[in-house]
């Protein structure tokens, strides 16, 4: 699998090296005028490997952005949340401008923007120079920049909320830039994906586009409807309060019907399809790469960069056979994610770990022990699933998948039946529970009727089903916001969480302990305890050889687990501040006004 190693990019002098694994080497050039670069097809396409540099620099995707956006949730926590720190902060709704993660002049908010600006600078030259009318290949490269830059921009929205924006290289007249409404930036996007989707080619349709680790046409679509349907729903604003966008060139009718339009296109393309639930992330974890399958785009990390399964992976306690470090487990879904599930829902343990791995000796053991309610572990990164053993002792090197085909399916679900009613947005989410519950379609055919009753009906599943599909891949929270159900799903989240732990509720009948032993092969270890129906009485009847309280506590809590999850108002705090270092450096024209910072 193709992985770009990221050795050097100096942009403003035009001096471009990038090299690939198994000795891919790209042109060398030195103090070139724009002129020639962005006239050159293969010197233009260096620029590509520059601004994916900032992708993977330490404090960027790979270390911060990662492993803290998107906690905490109704299906995805930061498993250290009692632990009320800087790191703790980034996740309960309280970070402050003087994060000890954040606040340094090399985090993501530096790193993405400095990605922006490398675009920036190709884009301009490749509009000047690249003859784009004309010539496939430099229109392809523009295609995937652009593409690349609303990235950038998608993720600084959903990070910070409203950020500047800055389309055109750095002048010394425009060093210093306020934040500006989102909803200029939303615009330009949008223009920017409808112009890439014309330029760039479907998966596998070119050498270029026969891996997802480069931009293809189905996934400019499908960021486009993603971005569609954030800029037509609720946030945060500019004054503090959370509201849809006044701007009439983003209505939510016009939003979706982008959406609609977008995703259709790519279902009817058939360049993409849905793969067995746990093949997907097989695949992913083996390093495929394979473009035309699930997988739209994957952030590419090198063997020796990037942090997926060391921060929301299975975690090993020790180094095994499996992993030359002993880490994962940074964050996990939310301990209710493991009920919410139907018992005959195939997402679940390929989604839910209850155990980690221990027992290992440098490169040889490893075994599953039960880990905790309050400690439960992501199942679609797992060291125990790669082809090759991780030797690093910072980086495993697996790709971050950031978009796949069942995010378009359920995208059109959701624009259909907010355009046109449930009846046509049926099929849709048909497509999911199909694959869900592979054995079991009369349940599929029960959930359908009962959902399609109305657009409400439809619309609650549709929050109930991206929960359950995505749980782990950090869609939930900016779900949530647009949606304004942020704050209502975490106070159901608390609720169920603390009944959940005193077994009340629905969780009334739920054992108090679980039940478990090794298997046969002395690897895998069985659980009983975990599911509706079992009881303590039957657990211990079983025979099983261990057993242990299955609970959130744990000695020395200073806090509980459902109040660490928000410890104010989550939309008081919907984004991150903008850190002081960014403050300091800004003259004067930024500010956190907006959070009451």
């Amino acid at each position: 699998m193709k992985k770009i190693i990221y050795t050097m990019f100096i942009l403003t002098a035009i001096t471009i090296v990038s090299s690939c694994k198994k000795a891919l080497d790209a042109p060398t050039k030195s103090s070139l005028d724009e002129s020639v670069i962005f006239s050159t097809p293969s010197l233009a396409e260096g620029t590509i490997p520059g601004i994916l540099q900032s992708f993977g620099e330490t404090n960027s995707y790979r270390g911060r952005f990662l492993v803290y956006y998107g906690l905490n949730n109704d299906a995805e926590v930061y498993n250290g949340l009692k632990t009320i720190d800087d790191k703790a902060k980034l996740s309960n709704y309280d970070a402050n401008v003087n994060n000890g993660q954040m606040n340094t002049a090399d985090n993501a908010w530096a790193k993405f923007y400095e990605g922006i600006e490398r675009a920036n600078l190709a884009i301009r030259g490749l509009r000047t120079y690249g003859n784009i009318s004309s010539n496939p290949q430099m229109a392809q490269i523009l295609g995937e920049i652009l593409t690349l830059r609303a990235v950038l921009y998608n993720d600084l929205i959903k990070g910070w909320g409203d950020v500047p924006a800055r389309f055109e290289p750095i002048t010394s007249e425009t060093s210093y830039v306020p934040k500006n409404d989102r909803d200029i930036i939303y615009k330009q996007l949008l223009a920017d994906l409808n112009e890439a989707a014309g330029y760039l080619p479907w998966p596998g349709e070119n050498s270029t586009t026969a891996k997802v680790e480069r931009v293809s046409k189905a996934f400019a679509k499908g960021l486009r409807a993603r971005l569609a349907l954030a800029a037509g729903g609720y946030a945060q604003r500019l004054d503090g309060t959370v509201k849809l966008s006044a701007d009439p060139d983003l209505s939510r009718d016009k939003m979706y019907a982008i959406a609609k339009k977008e995703c259709v296109e790519i279902i009817n393309s058939n360049k993409l399809r849905l793969l067995g639930f746990e093949e997907v992330f097989r695949k992913l974890n083996e390093e495929g790469g394979a473009a035309g399958l699930e997988s739209m785009w994957e952030i590419p990390f090198s063997e020796g960069r990037g942090r997926v399964i060391f921060d929301l992976g299975v975690k090993h306690l020790k180094t095994d056979k499996y992993t030359g470090q002993n880490k994962g487990g940074t964050d996990g879904p939310n301990p209710i994610m493991l009920y919410e599930f139907d018992r005959d829902d195939v997402r679940r343990d390929v989604s839910i770990v209850p155990y980690e791995w221990d027992g290992g000796t440098g490169d040889t053991g490893g075994y599953q022990v039960p880990s905790a309610l309050g400690r439960l572990y992501f199942g679609k990164y797992r060291y125990e699933w790669m082809k090759r053993r991780v030797t690093s002792t910072n980086d495993d090197g697996l790709n971050w998948m950031y978009m796949r085909y069942s995010d378009v399916v359920l995208m059109a679900a959701e624009a259909i039946n907010e355009l046109d009613g449930p009846a046509a947005a049926a099929p849709y989410l048909k497509m999911i529970r199909d694959r869900a519950f592979p054995t079991n379609p009369a349940k599929v055919a029960t959930f359908m009727a009962a959902v399609t009753a109305s657009k409400q009906t439809f619309f609650d599943a549709i929050v109930n089903e991206r929960a359950l599909e995505f749980t782990g891949e950090m869609l939930r929270k900016n779900d949530l916001i647009r949606w304004n159900l942020l704050a209502v799903k975490i106070a159901e989240a608390k609720t169920k969480l603390q009944q959940l732990e005193t077994r009340q509720g629905k969780y009334a009948a739920l054992p108090t302990k679980i039940y478990y032993r090794t298997a046969a092969n002395g690897e895998t270890v069985e659980i009983y305890g975990l599911n509706f129906g079992d009881t303590d009485a039957q657990g211990v009847a079983l025979g099983y050889t261990s057993n242990k309280a299955w609970t959130m506590a744990a000695s020395g809590d200073a806090i509980t687990y459902w109040d660490a999850l928000a410890v104010k108002d989550p939309n008081k705090q919907q984004f991150w501040p903008v850190w002081q270092v960014f403050l300091d450096s800004s003259n004067g024209l930024l500010n956190n006004k907006n959070l009451g910072l």
